[in-house]
């Protein structure tokens, strides 16, 4: 099975074009001949044409992929022998993990898997989902027996929307399979593109839990600092000097209060606490650090109304505007973003909320979330301002063209620390 990775007959079909499986085949396709495979057609046509919504890739980068091409037809995948499934593991509106997109996925490989195929994960899972939830569905519309026709490895994603220094080459990559020889397999075929290396975990298990329990690790982390803001705040202590200063120390981690959104760091530690639960034990710290970091967005809005109130600005039928809808910065990602909490809180408070984002398309927020987002903001127009997220376009502007977006009498809340402190009226 070795040699089959190695000869260059061997043809990759990769699953899901989107923010993880896009840069995952514009890389092997400069090596290697790569089918990508996407149900959604419109970005077919976008990708085939040179260009890719996320941003992740550039035109001259998509054009690099030589040995690369797009299809929303399965038919065209049916020849691959080697198949590399990145779909969304989103949770549910009960926070419970949403398997429908990875089930589809595997359902679809099913139909074409032959003798001697591998299959590959990349999905954030809980441990134990690909040999338990994908494995049954792959012999049961194939036909064919796991590790006897067919045989599956893991290796879980590690992108980083907007990040433009740690890309997919250059993040170490885990690697596994389901058994030793497609182990060797799968590594080596990650090798060839992987510059940071790889590192080759015991079994598929081992690799899915030690994804899982990165973004949770960070997520208690984040936890940990927004409840600090929340005890500083009522100190009045501004939270970002404290941190300063503890940071002074070299074992001190850097991290800082906010939102916590995205596809991962939000969405990952309900994973392992559903599976957790479903073996009987009932998680505490990852439970407390979700509910808190998932509270933020009503603490960031209760605190700007209470600075409304004290300004005297009447918060019923207020004016506010949001600056960000991204889960992060430079990058347009609305994936389980937080700021949404934030825009839902205001509203339940009546306020007239207009939300800004020069990344974000206009019908992906609309479509998301009902939001229909505001063109360039008018000067001197808004009861309150709320920087939510640190864009580069909202950094070049400066307190004073933010600050001038607010009428006379408003209030400033910087919640991402794009300002310094004393140009703004309230930050975590």
């Amino acid at each position: 099975m070795t040699n089959l990775i190695t000869s260059p007959n061997l043809k990759l079909g990769i699953i899901g074009l989107g923010y993880v499986g896009l840069p995952l085949a514009v890389e092997f396709g400069r090596k290697r001949v790569v089918i990508g495979f996407d149900i959604n057609q419109q970005r077919i046509e976008e990708l085939t044409n040179g260009f890719d919504k996320t941003l992740e890739m550039t035109s001259n980068e998509l054009k690099d992929a030589a040995y690369l091409r797009f299809t929303s037809d399965l038919e065209d995948i049916r020849g691959c022998n080697c198949f590399i499934i990145t779909v969304p593991t989103p949770i549910d509106e009960h926070k419970r993990p949403d398997l429908m997109p990875l089930i589809r996925a595997s359902e679809a490989v099913g139909r074409i898997l032959k003798q001697g195929d591998i299959v590959i994960y990349e999905s954030t899972v809980y441990p134990g989902c690909t040999e338990e939830d994908c494995v049954p569905v792959l012999e049961r519309v194939s036909g064919l027996t796991f590790n006897r026709d067919f045989f599956c490895g893991y290796s879980p994603e590690r992108i980083n929307p907007g990040d433009k220094e740690h890309r997919v080459t250059t993040i170490k990559k885990v690697t596994s399979g389901s058994n030793p020889e497609v182990a060797a397999t799968v590594d080596a075929l990650y090798n060839e593109i992987i510059s940071a290396g790889t590192h080759r975990a015991t079994s598929i298990r081992v690799a899915e839990a030690a994804k899982v329990i990165e973004n949770t690790q960070r997520d208690i982390n984040i936890a940990l600092i927004n409840e600090l803001a929340l005890i500083f705040n009522r100190l009045g202590i501004d939270t970002e000097a404290v941190l300063e200063a503890a940071g002074s120390k070299w074992n001190f981690l850097p991290f800082r209060p906010g939102l916590v959104g995205g596809h991962c760091i939000g969405v990952d530690p309900y994973y392992l606490t559903h599976k957790a639960q479903s073996i009987g034990y009932h998680p505490e710290v990852i439970i407390a650090g979700r509910r808190l970091n998932d509270s933020m967005g009503r603490y960031v809005a209760s605190q700007l109304v209470k600075a409304m109130i004290k300004r005297r600005i009447q918060v019923d039928g207020s004016r506010v505007l949001v600056m960000g809808l991204a889960f992060k910065e430079n990058c347009p990602d609305i994936r389980n973003t937080r700021v949404v909490d934030i825009i839902a809180e205001l509203r339940e408070f009546r306020c007239d909320v207009d939300v800004y984002d020069p990344w974000v398309s206009e019908a992906d927020a609309k479509h998301e979330y009902g939001i229909t987002l505001t063109e360039m903001p008018q000067q001197q127009t808004y009861d309150a301002v709320i920087v939510a997220v640190s864009h580069r376009e909202f950094k070049n502007m400066g307190a004073k063209a933010i600050r001038n977006l607010g009428k006379s009498t408003s209030v400033l809340y910087d919640l991402k620390y794009v300002l310094a402190q004393s140009e703004s009226d309230l930050r975590l």
